[in-house]
């Protein structure tokens, strides 16, 4: 029996993006494959998600490319950007929170979307859309914490899913809008 591995990769994003602490067993199941054929294709449960953060990378690429950063004022890409990585704002949950325990070790997949986001909020900055008190890099990181937050209170059914969008937008820019003093 053939096993897909694409397969078995959005399996494991399903499950872990709603159980960050699944076993490689309950993986295996959830991909409906044995544990001994799971390992075949993923040693070890840092293999997976390495897969996984490969995985998420390029669907984050793909949402920052389809988003046109560059196109209209920097609010307009912002809201583009969040509808665009609403998919998987799970999986971008899950490797954030995993790649902290990978001390010391960068991928560089993860510095290309730091340098777009943050060329995003810069952008907004110089033309007086947002504050600029607040570093680019720090706007980046607030905005990867607000997706993932929020896409835990949808699975928990704490927000609704379609407010997932309009919650991270009204929260992110009400504090990253300037506000022109009179």
């Amino acid at each position: 029996m053939s096993v897909d591995r694409d397969q078995v990769l959005r399996a494991a994003a399903a499950l872990l993006s709603r159980k960050s602490t699944a076993t490689m067993d309950e993986v295996a199941r959830a991909a409906g494959i044995g544990r001994a054929t799971l390992h075949r294709h993923f040693a070890g449960r840092e293999a997976l998600v390495r897969a996984l953060e490969e995985r998420g990378i390029q669907e984050i690429e793909a949402a920052l490319d389809a988003a046109r950063l560059d196109d209209g004022t920097a609010e307009e890409a912002l809201r583009r950007l969040i509808a665009g990585v609403e998919p998987a704002a799970g999986l971008l949950s899950f490797l954030v929170t995993e790649n902290q325990l990978f001390e010391g070790e960068v991928n560089e997949g993860w510095s290309r979307l730091d340098a777009r986001v943050s060329a995003l909020f810069r952008r907004g900055q110089e033309r007086g859309e947002f504050r600029f008190d607040l570093t680019p890099a720090w706007l980046t990181e607030a905005l990867y914490g607000l997706v993932g937050s929020c896409a835990w209170a949808v699975q928990d059914g704490r927000v609704a899913g379609k407010d997932f969008q309009y919650m991270i937008v009204e929260l992110l820019l009400g504090g990253a809008r300037r506000s022109v003093e009179k």
